[in-house]
């Protein structure tokens, strides 16, 4: 991770620590920086935030003052911005959002070429130029500086890309969708409706300040009262720019990334279709959906927490499916990054497919239980490797044994450590947490 570009790009609060500032100069090093040999073309998508205006403003004059051309595909989802990249001979894209945080907070996720994250070493020259470590680029004049473009065709091809993959009608079909009050707002709800669905949406009117607020894929309790109360035969929850999709089966039971991967997973392995009979996991991924892949034959991969680092796996090896326990799952056939509506319509597949229902599905998975504590500390690298704290970490593991397991991590975006435990109750669960939590608090690690 760099000074500025964590995991998922450049997030912080609005105006206290991604400025409109930054924004410029993220422009304008990426209208020079693409910009040398040939007048370079980037596309912007924002999400429901109020800030968002504010920084596709500083952004467009940023590109546009390096002498870039920026193509506006306004309110829009992550994996549009990476497929409009992709498919229209773009230079790269850029997508302002902070994805599942508080309406407060924005990012700058930046898309390279080929429609998944920008390499690091481009990150880390933006960075030197924000700190001005690099000297001050030439301004483009006259003929030479760049235009905004409005390019919601743009959103508008990408919304029929998906209609094109559903390979059966959802005809009859009661699905409910819960928008998040963000990116998905003004997508999924007639991807689903030209597929022949009853389609039944919630938190759908976003108004700059209610994204992600009590709603979405991080709060599933609501989509799940919704799925019973309408007795819908399925649901499906995005966060705020539509990377992530959470399900919730037709009782109300929640469908994670985990649970998606198996079902999906399986499937493809069914057909023939995945790779190496092998998906991509996270370290965050439950120790049930490993047992319940080793009872069917099907092969795993670890990688480290992020989609990127996912992708960047699944590119290697050649492996067609991976994902979050969060729900960024990535069907690389068909996107380069999480896609939260593309992994609906692949759920729906298996579902119309195999003519039964998504409870039916993920019932031969064992789930076990897990708790994630979040510590805000100092300084995250200390806190992990403080002596005493690994060896209280070592001693869990050494009591868990195979039946849980330990994963203590720095957060990719904010100054935490994550202490998460698996085991056979949610009473082990617990005081294991305790265990390293009350060290890395006793040796004043702690914020």
């Amino acid at each position: 991770m760099g000074k500025y570009f964590g995991t998922d790009g450049f997030r912080g609060e609005a105006n206290v620590v991604l400025t409109v500032e930054h924004a410029f100069k993220v422009g304008r090093f990426l209208g020079w920086y693409f910009g040398k040999e040939h007048k370079a073309r980037i596309v912007i998508g924002k999400d429901t935030r109020r800030s968002s205006y504010m920084f596709e403003d500083a952004l467009s004059a940023g590109l546009t003052a390096s002498g870039a051309d920026a193509y506006l595909l306004h309110v829009t989802t992550t994996p549009s911005v990476s497929y409009v990249v992709r498919t229209e001979d773009f230079d790269c894209g850029i997508m302002i959002s902070a994805s599942h945080n508080p309406f407060y907070d924005n990012g700058i996720k930046v898309i390279n070429g080929m429609g998944h994250k920008m390499e690091a070493e481009v990150e880390e020259q933006i960075e030197a130029y924000i700190d001005g470590e690099i000297g001050e680029l030439p301004l483009a004049t006259r003929e030479n500086i760049g235009r905004t473009v409005d390019y919601a065709a743009g959103r508008n091809r990408y919304i029929g890309h998906l209609i094109s993959l559903a390979t059966r009608s959802f005809k009859d079909t009661k699905i409910g969708l819960d928008c998040s009050n963000g990116s998905a707002s003004s997508i999924a709800k007639s991807v689903f409706d030209a597929l022949g669905a009853k389609t039944y949406v919630i938190n759908s009117e976003p108004d700059g300040t209610n994204i992600n607020t009590n709603c979405g894929s991080t709060h599933i309790e609501v989509l799940q009262a919704y799925v019973k109360e309408k007795k819908l035969d399925v649901g499906f929850a995005y966060d705020g720019d539509a990377d992530r999709c959470i399900a919730v089966d037709e009782n109300g039971n929640v469908v994670d990334g985990d649970l998606i991967l198996y079902v999906c997973g399986k499937y493809l392995m069914e057909q023939g279709k995945l790779e190496g009979n092998t998906i991509v996991t996270t370290v965050m991924s439950n120790l049930g959906l490993y047992k319940a892949c080793d009872k069917i034959g099907m092969k795993y991969e670890q990688t480290a927490v992020g989609d990127k680092y996912v992708y960047e796996n699944m590119l290697e090896n050649g492996y067609i499916l991976g994902g979050e326990q969060s729900g960024h799952i990535i069907f690389s056939k068909h996107a380069r990054t999480g896609d939260g509506i593309l992994t609906s319509l692949m759920i729906m597949e298996v579902l119309m497919e195999k003519k039964t229902s998504l409870g039916r599905l993920t019932e031969e998975v064992k789930i076990y239980p897990q708790l994630l504590e979040n510590v805000r500390v100092k300084d995250k690298k200390t806190a992990r490797e403080n002596p005493e704290v690994v060896k209280a970490v070592e001693a869990v593991a050494k009591e868990l044994g195979s039946d849980g397991r330990i994963l203590v991590r720095e957060s990719g975006t904010e100054p935490l450590i994550r202490v998460m435990v698996e085991a056979a109750t949610d009473e082990i669960c617990a005081e294991q947490v305790k265990k390293v939590v009350d060290v890395i608090k006793a040796q004043g690690l702690c914020e």
